[in-house]
């Protein structure tokens, strides 16, 4: 899914589920590399997002992704354009 190593920002409720679930950030970055977009959110606020399957030890995992509108964002993606 992706190409390169790309900054992952993960909110609280990820870092929780992670935790309750034992899924690793290692686990997350290999789902993200390999896995499959079985679902497509374009209406989704504040941005776009896609649900993600992946498999880890014959563990099936889903990661709700989203990716920022690089129209938003300067080429760092680190602060927002002024509108």
């Amino acid at each position: 899914m992706a190409e390169g190593k790309r900054t992952v920002i993960y909110r609280a409720h990820a870092i929780k589920r992670m935790f309750e679930r034992r899924i690793s950030e290692e686990t997350v970055r290999a789902v993200l590399s390999t896995g499959e977009v079985i679902e497509s959110y374009p209406h989704d606020v504040p941005y776009p997002s896609k649900l993600v399957l992946g498999w880890s030890d014959n563990r099936p995992i889903h990661i709700v992704v989203a990716e920022p509108d690089p129209e938003r964002w300067d080429h760092e993606f680190r602060h927002r354009r002024l509108q």
